[in-house]
């Protein structure tokens, strides 16, 4: 397969060494000779020093044959241009982008064919504020993984001794929620990993990985341990992008304390956040300021 990267910094790297590992046809493009000389040193692919918006750039590193391209520079308007040139110019198949900025992955429209083409788009950031939100909003869980937008989740719980379903197979699950749809998946047992049956036995201290839907997941979370009161006081150390976005996506329901060292930050997000957190300027790790908030 053909692929074609777009940036060659930390991201752009690994993706090319990864691929190339496979046996991927791989083209790096970025303006650092540098970077592009370093990893033709390492691995076996072809690179070209140029801007990713460049119509000659991309023609000269074959944008035309491209499967894929993966456009990761450190400018998220530079990945749209790209990814748009790479659909309207040169016909690639699959266009796929990595945004710093969440303003982008939430207006998909942005992101349509007739716009600027994106056929995934990723913000690592805002993938990191969705999963601590999902672990606020299910506080027995050790991890949370969404799939298909979120209508599926892979959950992993650790079951303890007065759960009903301890000293039981797993086959009792169906038993205890007949009308839930589930699946235990694997099991952590100390340093072991069971692929479970009808017939395993849970244990307590077992970790436990299920998937279920959405709506069904505190359901089943009850039957492996004790229910955890749900979360209603929350500090946040440091009031950066992830803070602030954690802070915004649970304000629905709390009031979070944001705990931030740059004045001139907390000045930002008193505005940003107005009415959804209370923003306080000191060190997260200051016993005397901790005790005076009740944190």
């Amino acid at each position: 397969m053909k692929i074609l990267i777009l940036g060659a910094g930390r991201v752009g790297a690994s993706l090319a060494e990864q691929l190339v590992l496979e046996r991927n046809d791989v083209t790096v493009v970025d303006t650092s000779p540098e970077s592009l000389a370093a990893l033709q040193e390492r691995f076996d692919l072809r690179t070209i020093c140029g801007n990713a918006t460049s119509l000659a750039v991309l023609e000269d590193a074959g944008a035309q044959d491209t499967d894929i391209l993966i456009a990761v520079t450190a400018d998220d308007e530079a990945n749209l241009v790209a990814c748009a040139l790479a659909h309207r110019r040169f016909n690639v198949p699959k266009r796929i982008a990595r945004f710093r900025s969440s303003q982008w992955v939430q207006n998909p429209d942005l992101m349509a064919p007739e716009a600027f083409a994106v056929d995934l788009a990723i913000s690592p950031e805002q993938t990191v504020t969705d999963y601590l939100i999902r672990l606020i909003e299910i506080p027995e869980a050790l991890q949370v993984i969404d799939f298909v937008k979120g209508v599926v989740s892979l959950v992993a719980v650790k079951a303890d001794a007065v759960s009903p379903i301890v000293g039981h197979p797993v086959r009792d699950l169906r038993d205890h929620l007949p009308h839930i749809e589930s699946r235990i998946v694997a099991i952590f047992r100390g340093n072991r990993v069971i692929m479970p049956d009808g017939d395993t036995m849970i244990e307590a201290g077992d970790e436990v990985f299920f998937l279920a839907s959405r709506q069904h997941i505190r359901q089943i979370t009850k039957e492996l341990r004790k229910e955890a009161h749900a979360v209603k006081r929350m500090m946040i150390a440091g009031g950066g992008n992830i803070g602030m976005r954690v802070a915004r996506g649970v304000s629905g329901y709390m009031t979070p304390k944001i705990i931030e060292g740059s004045r001139s930050r907390c000045a930002d997000l008193a505005q940003q956040l107005s009415g959804q957190a209370l923003v306080l300027h000191g060190d997260s790790t200051d016993e005397e300021l901790l005790a005076q908030e009740n944190i």
